[in-house]
């Protein structure tokens, strides 16, 4: 009994380390902009020619190194996701108020009547140099706090993310 009771206590041990383990692949480490890999600036140089990268972190998603940069090119925000062998698979691109789709701005002024739209950005799946939009990302302010809305190119509410004081 008492060792039945012994293993019962390790293999809990041991899920928690495991589970703690796999948390830790998931966090994503800040990098500072000059250290990143060759094959990473590279990839942003040829994308955007002296673009300024503001923001980088390292993450692991599905498996694979991803390197997650916010730029600035030309005055307009960008964000880019990179693996590390250099391959572009993400950009967003932020998009003046001008050229925000009505359907994304009626579908988030009907649920969000009072809300202040923040900023837009159209996130688009990259195929090697082809881009394909594949939806919207709004930050509101509402209610004293701001929260990501995902709009799809349709205008239908898709979820809501990172609700922050």
């Amino acid at each position: 009994m008492r060792r039945l009771r012994w293993l019962t206590v390790l293999s809990v041990v041991c899920f928690m380390a495991l589970a703690v383990g796999l948390r830790a692949d998931d966090k994503a480490e800040k990098i500072a902009p000059d250290k990143l890999p060759k094959k990473i600036m590279d990839t942003v140089k040829a994308r955007l020619p002296g673009a300024e990268v503001t923001s980088a972190e390292k993450e692991k998603e599905d498996g694979k190194v991803v390197y997650d940069l916010e730029l600035k090119h030309e005055g307009r925000k960008y964000e880019m996701d990179i693996l590390e062998d250099g391959t572009l698979v993400e950009i967003e691109k932020e998009i003046a108020a001008k050229d925000v789709p009505e359907k994304v701005t009626k579908a988030i002024k009907e649920k969000y009547p009072t809300a202040t739209v923040k900023e837009v950005m159209e996130v688009n799946k990259v195929a090697g140099k082809e881009e394909k939009p594949m939806h919207y990302e709004v930050t509101i302010e509402t209610g004293g706090k701001s929260k990501e809305v995902i709009v799809s190119l349709d205008g239908k509410l898709k979820e809501e993310k990172k609700e922050e004081k």
